[in-house]
């Protein structure tokens, strides 16, 4: 296997201890934020040329919140580390129970292509926090960014713990037979098989992983709302990387009644945001590749083009778009669409929507919009996604104390902050106990009694407190 030297490598320095000293992770982290500090201009540059990322949102997403990751890591990271002390029975009363947070060892992060120094570098700050070596393996799609970070990562990173890996899904498929000690895998538009492979390779060494897959996500509006507000809130979301966002909402629900009122206020938000014409505005992306752009092509053809709908294959442009009357069997609703087109199902109520989302594989993100609070907790409490969002859309991304992930079909897993830092330590349940107070002991050994049973259960039983109520 040409990657087995490279992750016996990693695996003697992380046998050394070299990775386990709060200074060195300390070091290791802020070499990261000095990357990100000094490749500033590149990334926008790699980013703009990958997919016309327009610098505002390249610098937001790609170099803002990675920032924000690290200095909530930098800031926390000694009291993560800290043993948990937790409660004890009366028989270890003078013994030591707790939880050590310890490193995996070596880690495989496999990263997508439309967010691609964000998806490799939040992982990669956990697992760095958490002790560990780590493989990193950018998406080939975003060929400028992965230049970058194959040649330029290295200047700033420990080499004998952490190594770049680039190639397609052949380098991806040999780097995969080798023995990780955890995987996450970050995926796009059609992740969920690409998910199950990597489960599989994972499953042959018993190796955990997390898997961010995801999915449709849906966005209920209800009859009672800000209509200029939903459609600015929702156009922003949705066109935000050209649409190339697994957060999006990928599909509206509400009335026809609504679909009328929505029309005009998402026609003025996109006019408001992109200009007469998107295609001459610099806020506007492109689509990453012609395999994706094709396939988002065929996708127009559902419902009916309200607003939008050109397309420019030699610049992969394809306009900011809402199709209306949209139809659950037609294509647009058989995938993820993960591009700049809105389509918009009619439904009746907010109760035919629930059905509506609930019939379906669970999504990544869940939105809803109503002035009414009641009817966003409806929507709340009776449905299941990894995560949700109440009147606005992508912002709940933004917070470090939100974990975030999917869940069936959109995933497996959580991070962002401390949810980062704990996906890539394994919990160690410990006890350390007195070598002396042998007499303590004496019930628990044969030969057994009916006496010794009872101071047993004095001592080791967990009795049941008094019910309480939830407000």
């Amino acid at each position: 296997n040409p990657y087995a030297g490279l992750v016996s490598h990693l695996r003697a320095s992380w046998l050394s201890g070299k990775t386990r000293p709060m200074e060195y992770r300390v070091a290791q982290l802020e070499a990261l934020g000095r990357f990100l500090d000094d490749k500033k201009q590149e990334i926008l540059e790699a980013t703009e040329l990958d997919m016309g990322k327009p610098s505002f949102e390249a610098f937001f997403s790609e170099i803002l919140l990675c920032k924000n990751e690290l200095n909530v890591t930098l800031n926390n990271l000694c009291n993560w580390m800290k043993d948990e002390h937790v409660d004890k029975n009366l028989v270890m009363q003078l013994d030591s129970a707790f939880i050590r947070k310890d490193p995996y060892g070596v880690v495989l992060i496999i990263a997508p292509w439309n967010y691609p120094i964000h998806l490799f570098l939040v992982p990669l700050i956990g697992a760095i926090a958490a002790g560990n070596c780590a493989i990193i393996k950018p998406s080939e799609i975003s060929k400028n960014t992965e230049r970058l970070v194959a040649e330029t990562l290295s200047c700033y990173l420990d080499s004998d713990c952490f190594a770049v890996v680039t190639g397609g899904v052949p380098e991806t498929t040999r780097l995969l037979e080798n023995k990780f000690d955890y995987i996450f895998f970050t995926g796009t538009s059609r992740s969920p098989p690409v998910g199950r492979i990597v489960m599989t390779a994972a499953a042959k060494h018993l190796t955990p992983v997390t898997l961010e897959l995801g999915g449709k996500n849906p966005c209920y509006v209800s009859d009672t709302c800000d209509v200029t507000n939903v459609a600015r809130r929702v156009a922003w979301g949705r066109f935000f990387n050209a649409g190339q966002t697994c957060i999006a909402p990928d599909y509206l629900l509400c009335t026809l009644e609504m679909q009328e009122k929505l029309m005009p206020a998402l026609r003025e938000a996109i006019t408001e945001f992109f200009g007469p014409n998107p295609r001459e505005s610099p806020d506007f992306g492109r689509i990453v590749s012609d395999k994706q752009f094709r396939r988002l092509r065929a996708l127009l053809g559902s419902g009916r083009v309200a607003i939008g709908g050109q397309t420019d294959e030699a610049e992969r442009y394809i306009a900011p778009t809402v199709l209306a009357d949209v139809l659950p069997s037609d294509p647009a609703m058989q995938e993820e669409v993960f591009g700049p087109i809105l389509p918009i199902v009619v439904i009746a109520n907010m109760d035919e929507a629930i059905d509506f989302i609930n019939a379906r594989p669970r999504p990544l993100a869940l939105y809803a919009f109503s002035c009414d609070s009641k009817i966003v907790n409806q929507v709340l409490e009776r449905t299941s996604s990894g995560g949700f969002c109440g009147n606005d859309t992508l912002m709940h991304v933004t917070l470090t104390s939100l974990p975030f992930g999917g869940v069936g079909n959109s995933g497996l897993g959580k991070y962002h902050g401390k949810f980062t830092f704990d996906t890539f330590s394994l919990h160690r349940g410990c006890l350390h106990r007195n070598m002396g107070l042998e007499t303590l002991n004496t019930p628990r050994y044969p030969p057994y009694t009916q006496q010794k049973l009872g101071l047993l259960t004095t001592t080791f039983e967990v009795k049941r407190r008094g019910t309480c109520t939830l407000l």
